[in-house]
């Protein structure tokens, strides 16, 4: 049986219906939804990145669920409907692309991606803003947010034209961290904002080098989960817990890993 757009957006229209609707469904606020949010936008990473494409059709009408369930909380407070949505989006990639779909010229990708910045800054200069700041989400992940921030102060000259400060910000923020747990080993809160300091201006060398701060932690993340999974494996392989190992031994076993790796 093959479902359209509309069958789907009645289909969840009926999940929200006050007599014959789902319960968990009709208890659901737009707040409440955010974790539902969270949790498919990062399933559809994740099936990216492992390039299941399987999964990733899932994954990918699972997110589109949550588009459609936060239009119909919309549509029933008279905010907008998912046809709203729609339009909204056509009509600004129609906007920003004006070497496809009008006159204009763009010969080559950063053409077109410079293009799509000028006519995006264009319209965010029309709205009522006291920032430049203001139109980054709060939301976002703390490094993606970091990378943002300094991104978009960069554009204004808020930013160093060469590497070798950047490097020396990373190494005075790691010295006032060590500093700041020499002086006041308990004082945690002000450690925390020290490990902050370290974290942003890690991120800002990530950004002068042209990485994005969230893909390269993933990236180690999972090379850490890899290395550590064979570290378990080894020490199974030699009837022995990895708790009943010394520092030592499992440090021995992680270099053996990487010594594989190689």
């Amino acid at each position: 049986m093959s479902h359209s757009i509309q069958d789907f957006i009645e289909l969840i229209a009926q999940l929200r219906h006050p007599d014959k609707g789902c319960p968990w469904d009709l208890k659901q606020t737009y707040d409440s939804m955010i974790p539902c949010l969270t949790e498919e936008t990062y399933e559809v990473i994740e099936a990216i990145q492992k390039k299941d494409i399987a999964n990733l059709r899932e994954e990918l009408g699972d997110l589109l669920l949550q588009v459609v369930f936060f239009s119909q909380l919309a549509t029933e407070d008279n905010y907008f409907t998912f046809d709203d949505v729609l339009n909204d989006v056509a009509e600004k990639i129609i906007r920003r692309h004006p070497h496809v779909f009008a006159n204009a010229m763009a010969e080559n990708e950063e053409e077109a991606l410079a293009r799509w910045n000028s006519i995006k800054a264009l319209e965010k200069s029309e709205k009522q803003t006291q920032s430049i700041l203001d139109n980054i989400p709060s939301a976002f992940p703390a490094l993606m947010r970091a990378q943002k921030l300094q991104k978009q102060c960069s554009k204004v000259g808020f930013d160093w034209t060469e590497i070798e400060p950047v490097f020396a910000k990373v190494e005075e923020e790691l010295q006032e961290v060590r500093d700041e747990f020499d002086r006041q080993p308990q004082d945690r809160a002000k450690i925390e904002e020290e490990i902050g300091d370290l974290f942003f201006a890690t991120v800002n060398l990530a950004r002068h080098l042209k990485c994005g701060a969230e893909e390269s932690l993933r990236k180690a993340n999972h090379k850490f989960e890899q290395r550590f999974r064979k570290v378990e494996q080894k020490a199974k392989e030699r009837n022995t817990k990895l708790e009943d190992l010394s520092l030592i031994e499992m440090d021995f076993l992680w270099h053996e890993v990487k010594e594989e790796e190689k």
